[in-house]
Formats: structure tokens, C-alpha cells, sequence
């Protein structure tokens, strides 16, 4: 298994190559060969390079990651806890279920950009306003994605657990949090795709340091290899987060829970122990 992985990994790696290769063929063939554009208005993996080396040297690229992996990760964890209360509270209820999740559903369409009008004039160009439009943004696929989970639980399983005698308290968190812990963990993912979309949508309306703010001030210098190297960083960061936290994580709690081999298999075990602990 380990061999496949390494074996991806350098697959992966030669493709990128193979593509940067591609881009700055494709760049000098347009820009000196045949003119149809202008060098500044193309970015070349070379100009890239540049510009990342000369942002390191001045700490302002990591500075900028920085800044904007805080902001994320406040607005991320708010938007988790947010939309689980209401995933669950639409979930319980039949009558929020009619009607609100429609609406949440409908508001959860709305690109991130739209509600930076509100966030500068509730609480003006502060760390705020930035956090706002990331919970905005991902608070409301979050709480979808728990009502999915909690739904999707075979209905045996909440009937056996009630036979056997538990409370609902039990029911949630032995059988109905365990079952939906695949669904859950890939709400999760998604969630933290719309929380760093909505970043960005946030820091570009800004003046706070940020890889959003970056992109602007190359934008307002038309230098457009700095506009395309934060891009790639946008890109690269929102990969790594995806795979050396949520990959590992869901790694690890579902060999945990058993829940690798069949989680089915799993729940009917917590079933089981419920039912002895109750006998």
C-alpha cells in the first residue's frame, strides 16, 4: 500500500512538472515568438518563481498565509459549531425541517462575495467583518451536511436502540453520531472548501494582511505574476489542509471506530454493548 502511495505521489509530482514545463513553452511562444500578448499581462513560471522568492525574502507571503489561516480556522471552527446546532435542530424538528431548510438551503447558493456589503457595514473593515463572511459562507453548507448525516442512519438502528431501551441522549451519541461519521467528516471537508472560498472573498474587500489583500495590491500594481502566485498559494494551501489534516483525520477516526471494515457492522456492536449495559 505504501509503494502505491509513494508511487502516486511521484506520478503527481512528474505531471506538475510536465505542466510547468507546458506553461512556459506556451508562454514564450505567445509572448516572444508570435506576440500575441504582452509580457505583462501573462504570467510565466519564471515571473512566479520571482515573485515568490522576492515576497519571502520580505516575509510578506508568509506573513499573509499566516494571517489568513488564523482568520480561517476561527471562521471554520464557528461555522462547525453554528451549522451543527442548526443541522440537528432541523433534523428534530419536522417543522423547521419544512420550512427553514428550503431557505437554508437557498441562502447557501449566495456566492461569499455577497455578503461583504453587509460585514463592512456591520462591523467595518476589521478582523470581524472578515470572520462574518466566512461563517456566512460555510456555516449554512455545514449545517445541510449534518441534517444529510443524521438522516441518512438506517432507521434499524434507532429502532433497535429504542427497543433495547435507550433515552435519546443515548441514541444520539452511541448510535446516530457513530453512523454518520463518514457523511459527517466529508461535511466537514466541504465545509472548509466554502469557509476558504469565503476567505478570500473577505480579505480582498479589505486592508488587513492576507493572502486575499495580496492578491489585490499585485492586482493595483498589475503585477499579474504576483496576482497568479497567490492563486497557486490559495491552491496549494487549500490542498495540503485537505489532505495532511482531513485525510488523516478521517483516517483515524474511522480505523478507530471500526468504521474502515463496515461501519454497519460497528454500530450494531454499539447496539449491542448499549443493550448489555441497559440489561
Amino acid at each position: 500500500m505504501k509503494k502505491i502511495r509513494k508511487s502516486n505521489i511521484a506520478g503527481e509530482i512528474l505531471f506538475l512538472f510536465g505542466i510547468i514545463i507546458l506553461w512556459q513553452i506556451f508562454y514564450v511562444a505567445g509572448v516572444d515568438g508570435l506576440g500575441i500578448w504582452k509580457a505583462y499581462a501573462m504570467p510565466s513560471p519564471v515571473g512566479v518563481w520571482n515573485s515568490f522568492v522576492e515576497m519571502m525574502k520580505q516575509g510578506t507571503l508568509l506573513a499573509a498565509i499566516g494571517n489568513s489561516l488564523l482568520r480561517g480556522a476561527i471562521g471554520y471552527i464557528l461555522s462547525l459549531i453554528i451549522g451543527a446546532v442548526i443541522g440537528i435542530l432541523i433534523n428534530h424538528f419536522s417543522f423547521l425541517h419544512r420550512n427553514l431548510r428550503p431557505l437554508i438551503m437557498g441562502i447557501q447558493t449566495l456566492p461569499s462575495i455577497c455578503w461583504v456589503p453587509f460585514s463592512i457595514l456591520w462591523f467595518g473593515l476589521t478582523q470581524t467583518a472578515i470572520i462574518f463572511v466566512v461563517i456566512m459562507g460555510s456555516a449554512f453548507s455545514m449545517a445541510i451536511a449534518v441534517d444529510n448525516a443524521i438522516l441518512n442512519v438506517p432507521p434499524i438502528y434507532k429502532k433497535a436502540a429504542l427497543t433495547m431501551g435507550a433515552n435519546q441522549k443515548q441514541i444520539y451519541w452511541k448510535v446516530i453520531f457513530p453512523a454518520s461519521l463518514p457523511e459527517l467528516i466529508s461535511g466537514m471537508k466541504q465545509g472548509w472548501s466554502f469557509a476558504w472560498r469565503a476567505l478570500m472573498s473577505g480579505e480582498v474587500m479589505t486592508t488587513s494582511i492576507g493572502l486575499g489583500q495580496t492578491l489585490m495590491t499585485g492586482r493595483n500594481l498589475a503585477d499579474i505574476n504576483q496576482v497568479m502566485l497567490v492563486m497557486v498559494v490559495i491552491v496549494v494551501v487549500g490542498i495540503l489542509i485537505d489532505q495532511v489534516v482531513f485525510y488523516n483525520v478521517e483516517k483515524r477516526v474511522l480505523k478507530k471506530s471500526g468504521l474502515c471494515f463496515g461501519w454497519g457492522a460497528s454500530i450494531c456492536h454499539k447496539i449491542a454493548i448499549l443493550c448489555y449495559t441497559k440489561g
